[in-house]
């Protein structure tokens, strides 16, 4: 039996996958946090997160580097610790230090503070000479202004040290770019009291279909598990509105797409890692949106165990006890399946989602979360407003898309003013 540390999560699905990973695996974890109300808030009324299923649930200022590692080196003394994780992207720099620090197995820090900064990010891809967007690093809004004249717009605005989409947006002129840029600015700090690096990142707007490649690497190796499809919405916003795994695409943009992936995985330096790559397949070729260091959100892992089999959660478990993880694929009955988010349109309170029962009920629905009445409701800015979703499989081929899309058209959102 194994002991992990975990440190900080997400509270959405990640957050239950590993605990499952981890106990499934035979072992257990001790969980790490500054803010144990974060998680009770989010349990359902009655209910325990899985986090607090931990063998010990302790508390410690994560955010402090300088207080944290000797912390956790105390703990490794008293508890054998045989292994370092976190869900949440904000988190993943500070795993890697403790990792190294109390010599158990990781990624090195500075390749993952690489990934984990956008601006980082493209600098190192740069140097490797790998296809990217166009971009500049911006410091002020005249420099942007400066910036965005010289690669031409449209252009996507980004935060460099945000997730979820958050802040991302598509400029289309001068004054969309201020706007932009001042939003940013009025957000300081991250949500896990965090104080956020003051600068911006401006890229060309790339045009094609999205997908994303999901990877394992373990000693010096990745192995590609397969490529997801994304669709995008919200405009100017880019809100993931779904997923379908496998991507239906021809084999040679899949081929592409995933050497694509490998190369800005070795490129960036990072090993005993879960990757989740997202590429843009433009008319010139993929170009790399961003590499994160970390499994895919919005339960992509889900629909790779419906149709392949592996289990990702696992795979990240693996990778940070040092161990090549099992990524044989298996006959699951599935040949695609995919997720559906249903967006909000407008702000309000929930009073209803109509059409649930009828979806629940249908053939090939794999999951159905719907939000309950009562929810406030904000118009969708990024990925962290969902009202729910649908996920459905296709034993026979590439129709799981096809089939969510229509589930996801039955369900009406009911909002009233608040």
């Amino acid at each position: 039996m194994a002991h992990l540390l975990m440190v900080e999560s997400w509270v959405g699905a990640m957050s239950r996958l590993l605990p499952r990973a981890i106990r499934e695996g035979g072992h257990e974890f001790t969980f790490l946090t500054r803010d144990l109300h974060h998680y009770l808030r989010s349990a359902p009324e009655g209910a325990a997160h899985p986090l607090l299923g931990a063998r010990n649930v302790l508390t410690a200022d994560t955010n402090d580097l300088d207080t944290l590692l000797p912390y956790a080196e105390r703990l490794h003394a008293a508890l054998g610790f045989d292994g370092v994780l976190t869900s949440c992207d904000y988190y993943l720099p500070t795993v890697a230090r403790i990792a190294g620090h109390l010599g158990l197995p990781g990624p090195a820090p500075e390749a993952v503070e690489s990934a984990c900064r956008k601006d980082a990010t493209r600098r190192v891809l740069a140097d490797a000479g790998l296809p990217q967007p166009r971009f500049a690093v911006c410091a002020d809004r005249s420099e942007a202004a400066a910036a965005a004249a010289e690669i031409g717009y449209p252009l996507v605005l980004k935060p460099v040290d945000l997730c979820a989409g958050m802040f991302v947006r598509e400029v289309a002129d001068e004054a969309e770019l201020q706007r932009a840029y001042r939003a940013v600015e009025d957000f300081p700090v991250n949500a896990r009291g965090q104080r956020r690096a003051p600068v911006v990142l401006l890229e060309e707007l790339l045009i094609g279909p999205e997908v994303s490649v999901e990877t394992v690497t373990h000693a010096g190796s990745t192995h590609v598990i397969g490529v997801t499809d994304k669709s995008v919405g919200g405009a100017p916003a880019f809100i993931e509105t779904g997923h379908m795994f496998p991507a239906a695409l021809p084999a040679a943009d899949a081929a592409a797409a995933a050497d694509t992936a490998v190369q800005a995985v070795k490129a960036l330096g990072l090993d005993d890692v879960v990757g989740h790559t997202e590429i843009k397949l433009t008319p010139g070729g993929p170009r790399i949106v961003e590499v994160n260091p970390r499994p895919a959100g919005n339960r992509i892992t889900e629909l790779i165990r419906h149709v392949t089999g592996i289990d990702v959660a696992a795979a990240c478990v693996d990778v940070a006890l040092g161990r090549r993880p099992d990524a044989t694929v298996r006959d699951t009955g599935l040949r695609s399946a995919a997720i559906g988010f249903l967006v909000p349109r407008e702000a309000g309170v929930l009073t209803g989602i109509d059409g649930g029962e009828t979806v629940r009920e249908a053939d090939g629905v794999l999951e159905l979360q719907l939000a309950e009445a009562g929810k406030d409701v904000k118009a969708a800015g990024s990925n962290n407003e969902y009202l729910g979703h649908v996920m459905a499989g296709d034993p026979d081929g590439p129709g799981a898309r096809a089939r969510v899309e229509g589930l996801l058209s039955a369900l009406r959102p009911r909002v009233a003013a608040r």
